[in-house]
C-alpha cells in the first residue's frame, strides 16, 4: 500500500499520487508489492534495493549512504498478543527530495497526520521525530511489560498453574526481542550523529539548531530504553529462577508425602503376608487374637507419629 502526503508550512496536509509527487512529499510503504517498489523507485528516483531493505523480517538496524540518499533501517515494537511484543524492520530512505518510509505493515511509530510538528518537507527532522516516536512506544510498551508481570506474579503466589508460566516466558521472549532491536537502534542513532558531522552529506541531512536538540533527546531516550530493557529482564529472570525453585520444592513435599503414605499403607499388608492363605494363624478361634491386632494399630499410630515428627 502506497500513502503520499505533503505537509505545508501554514499546517495544511495534501494527499498526493506518484503522478502528483511534489518536492518535500512522504512517500510511506506499507506491505508494498514488487510493483509498488518499482513504481516509487521510478517516481522517486530511489534505488530498489534501499526500498526493499526492510521487508526483511531478519533484518537488523543499519544506516547506509550513498550519493544523495541515506537509508536508515531501525527496529520498531509491536504487540503479538495480550502476552507477547516483537520487533520488526522499518526503513527510511532520505533523498535531495523525498522522505520514504517502508515497512512490513503499518505501526504506530509514524506520525500521525494532521500533526504540526511533522513537517514533511523538513526531512531531517522528520527522520529525528520517527526514531523519538520509536524510542517512546519502546518505552510505553515495557512499562506495559512489567505491568503485566506484577500480575502475572500476583497470581502464581496464590496458584501455580501452567498458563501464568507460558505467559511469563512470553514476556520474557519479548524483553529478549527488545534488547536486541534497542541495542542496534542505539548504534544507528550514534552513526546518525557522526554522519551529521560529516559536511559532505548536508545536502542530505541538514541539521538545524532544533535539530540537534531532538538528536539529543533521541539519544537520551534510546539510553534509557536500554537501561529499562536490561533491568526488566534480569528481574524477570530472576522471577523464572524462583518460581522454578518454588515448583521443585513443592514436588519434593508432595513426592515425600506420597512415600510416607505408601510406607503407612504397607504396614498391614507386611504383618498379614507372614502367613499364607492355607496356613493357620496362631490363636485361630481364639479371642485372644484380638490383642495381636491392637498391637498391630498400636504400631501403625507409632509409625504415623513417627513421620509426623519428621515432617513428612
Amino acid at each position: 500500500m502506497i500513502s503520499i502526503l505533503k505537509s505545508f508550512p501554514d499546517r495544511t496536509v495534501r494527499e498526493l499520487s506518484l503522478e502528483t509527487l511534489e518536492p518535500g512529499a512522504w512517500i510511506n510503504l506499507a506491505a508494498p508489492s514488487k510493483e509498488e517498489i518499482a513504481a516509487v523507485s521510478v517516481a522517486a528516483k530511489a534505488p530498489a534495493d534501499f526500498l526493499a531493505a526492510a521487508l526483511d523480517p531478519e533484518e537488523t538496524s543499519r544506516i547506509e549512504s550513498d550519493e544523495g540518499y541515506v537509508l536508515v533501517v531501525i527496529n520498531v515494537p509491536k504487540v503479538e498478543g495480550n502476552f507477547r511484543f516483537d520487533a520488526i524492520p522499518m526503513g527510511i530512505i532520505i533523498t535531495t527530495e523525498y522522505i520514504i518510509t517502508v515497512c512490513l505493515e503499518n505501526n504506530d511509530v509514524l506520525p500521525p497526520f494532521p500533526a504540526a510538528s511533522a513537517a514533511t518537507f523538513k526531512r531531517t527532522r522528520f527522520l529525528f521525530q520517527v526514531l523519538f516516536r520509536a524510542a517512546t512506544l519502546f518505552l510505553k510498551y515495557l512499562v506495559q511489560i512489567d505491568r503485566r508481570s506484577n500480575t502475572i506474579e500476583s497470581n502464581l503466589r496464590k496458584s501455580m498453574k501452567n498458563e501464568e508460566l507460558f505467559q511469563l516466558l512470553d514476556l520474557e521472549k519479548s524483553l529478549t526481542y527488545f534488547t536486541s532491536a534497542l541495542r542496534s537502534n542505539r548504534s544507528v542513532v550514534d552513526k546518525i550523529i557522526r554522519l551529521c558531522a560529516n559536511a559532505q552529506m548536508h545536502e542530505v541531512i541538514k541539521v538545524r539548531e532544533e535539530d540537534e536538540d531532538l538528536l539529543e533527546d533521541v539519544k537520551i531516550e534510546y539510553d534509557q530504553a536500554y537501561e529499562m530493557v536490561q533491568m526488566y529482564s534480569n528481574i524477570l529472570s530472576g522471577m523464572m529462577d524462583a518460581f522454578a525453585s518454588i515448583i521443585s520444592n513443592n514436588l519434593n513435599m508432595v513426592m515425600k508425602f506420597l512415600a510416607a503414605i505408601t510406607i503407612v499403607l504397607s504396614i498391614p499388608t507386611l504383618i498379614a503376608s507372614l502367613w499364607g492363605m492355607n496356613v493357620g494363624v496362631p490363636w485361630e478361634g481364639n479371642s485372644a487374637v484380638l490383642a495381636p491386632r491392637i498391637s498391630r494399630y498400636r504400631m501403625k499410630l507409632t509409625f504415623e507419629e513417627v513421620i509426623g515428627r519428621k515432617g513428612f
